[in-house]
C-alpha cells in the first residue's frame, strides 16, 4: 500500500536530486533535500485538510488530483508562480521574468520579496476564511470544546466569518501603512495593495469555495434520487445524468483544493528564498515535497486515517488558522520558517496524541461514540 501510493514520490525523489547534482553538484543536492522537507514540514497540515476534501471523491478524480494536480502544484505554483509575481510586480513580460531568473538572481529575489506583502495578504485571508468557517460550524465530535462550543454558537450569526476577516484585514493594511510611513513612505502604496490582495483571497474563497460546497450539498441531498436515475438509464442505456452531477461536485471540489494548495504553498516558495534564490533548485526541491504531500493525501483517504483519529482535522485547521495569522503578521514583521513549520506539525501532533487517547478510552468502555464526545468534553487536549 505504501509503495503503491508514493511510488511516483519516490521515483521523482530520485529523479529531484540526480538532477540537483547534475546541475549544481552536490552543493544543488543539499538544497534540494532541504528545500523537500521545508515543504513537506510547512504543508503536513495541508495533506489533512485535503485528505478531509478528497474523501469525498471517487477513485477517478483523486487519480486526477494525483496527476493534472500535481502538475498544477509543482510548474504552477512552485515555477510558474514566483515567475508571475516577478513580471507582475516590475511590470515586464514572462520571458524577461525567467531571464532574470536565471541571470540576474538578486534582483529576482528582491522583487519576489517586494510583492510577499500582496501574496501574504492574498494567502492569509484565503486560509483565514477555512478557518473561521471550520471554527463556527457546530459538529458533534469536538476537540478543544471550551473554544469550539460557544464559537459554534456564534456561527449563527450570518457573514459573521466575513465580518471578521475583513476586520482583520482592514488592521493589517493600516498596520502596513504605518510601518511605511515610519520608513519615510517609500513603500506608501503598499497598504492599498494589501486591502486589495486581502479582498481578493476573500472573493477568491467566497466564489471557490461556494460553488464547491453548492455542488457537493446538491450531490448529497438527491443521492437516492440520482440512484434511481442512473438504474433508468442504465436499462435504456443512456447517459448517465447522476455521473454528470458528481462530475461537476468533483469538479468544483478538485478547484477548491487547488486554490487551497496555492494559498498552503505561499509560505513555502517565500521561505525557499531563505535557503537558496536559484529557480532551478528551487522548483526541485519544492517539487518534491509537494509530491510527498500529494501522495500523504491520498494515504490517509485511503487508510481511513481521519476517521480513526477524529481530531487530527481540528488539529490540521487550527494549524490553518495559525498559518494564517503568521502571513498576515509577516506584512510587517518577518517570522522564520521554523517557527511556521514547526507549530504546525506541534498542533497536528497534538491532535494525533488526542485522538490516540481517545480511541484508547473507547476501546476499554466497549467501543462506539461516547458521551464525552456528543457533549463536547475535549478527551485529550
Amino acid at each position: 500500500m505504501v509503495l503503491k501510493t508514493f511510488g511516483w514520490s519516490f521515483a521523482v525523489t530520485a529523479l529531484g536530486l540526480v538532477a540537483a547534482v547534475l546541475y549544481g553538484g552536490w552543493a544543488g543536492f543539499g538544497v534540494v533535500a532541504i528545500l523537500s522537507i521545508l515543504e513537506i514540514s510547512l504543508s503536513f497540515d495541508n495533506a489533512v485538510v485535503n485528505a478531509g476534501i478528497l474523501k469525498k471523491m471517487n477513485a477517478f478524480w483523486q487519480k486526477i488530483f494525483l496527476t493534472i494536480g500535481i502538475l498544477i502544484a509543482v510548474f504552477g505554483m512552485r515555477l510558474v508562480f514566483p515567475v508571475v509575481i516577478v513580471a507582475i510586480s516590475a511590470k515586464i513580460g514572462p520571458i524577461e521574468a525567467v531571464d532574470l531568473a536565471m541571470t540576474d538572481k538578486d534582483r529576482y529575489q528582491e522583487l519576489v520579496t517586494d510583492a510577499h506583502p500582496s501574496i501574504a495578504a492574498f494567502g492569509g485571508m484565503f486560509l483565514l476564511m477555512i478557518f473561521l468557517n471550520f471554527l463556527f460550524e457546530d459538529r458533534e465530535i469536538k476537540w478543544l470544546a471550551w473554544i469550539e462550543r460557544p464559537l459554534a454558537k456564534l456561527g449563527r450569526i450570518d457573514m459573521l466569518s466575513v465580518c471578521i476577516a475583513l476586520i482583520v484585514l482592514l488592521f493589517s493594511a493600516m498596520t502596513f501603512g504605518s510601518q511605511a510611513h515610519q520608513h519615510g513612505g517609500t513603500h506608501a502604496d503598499k497598504a492599498e495593495t494589501v486591502l486589495l490582495a486581502g479582498i481578493a483571497g476573500l472573493i477568491t474563497y467566497l466564489i471557490v469555495g461556494g460553488l464547491s460546497s453548492f455542488f457537493e450539498d446538491k450531490l448529497e441531498e438527491g443521492e437516492e434520487r440520482e440512484h434511481e436515475a442512473e438504474e433508468e438509464a442504465k436499462r435504456q442505456g443512456k447517459p448517465v445524468s447522476a455521473v454528470k452531477l458528481a462530475g461537476k461536485a468533483a469538479f468544483f471540489m478538485f478547484l477548491y483544493l487547488e486554490v487551497l494548495d496555492a494559498s498552503f504553498s505561499f509560505d513555502g516558495v517565500i521561505g525557499a528564498f531563505a535557503v537558496t534564490n536559484d529557480i532551478v533548485l528551487m522548483a526541485l526541491g519544492l517539487g518534491i515535497g509537494a509530491m510527498y504531500v500529494r501522495s500523504l493525501t491520498v494515504y490517509l483517504v485511503r487508510e481511513g486515517t481521519l476517521d480513526d483519529y477524529v481530531y487530527l482535522e481540528h488539529g490540521a485547521h487550527y494549524a490553518i488558522g495559525a498559518l494564517a495569522a503568521i502571513l498576515l503578521v509577516t506584512i510587517r514583521f518577518e517570522i522564520h520558517e521554523l517557527i511556521t513549520g514547526s507549530l504546525g506539525v506541534v498542533l497536528i501532533g497534538l491532535s494525533f496524541w488526542s485522538s490516540a487517547r481517545r480511541n484508547k478510552r473507547l476501546a476499554a468502555e466497549g467501543g462506539g461514540d461516547s458521551s464525552e464526545d456528543k457533549a463536547g468534553i475535549p478527551s485529550g487536549v
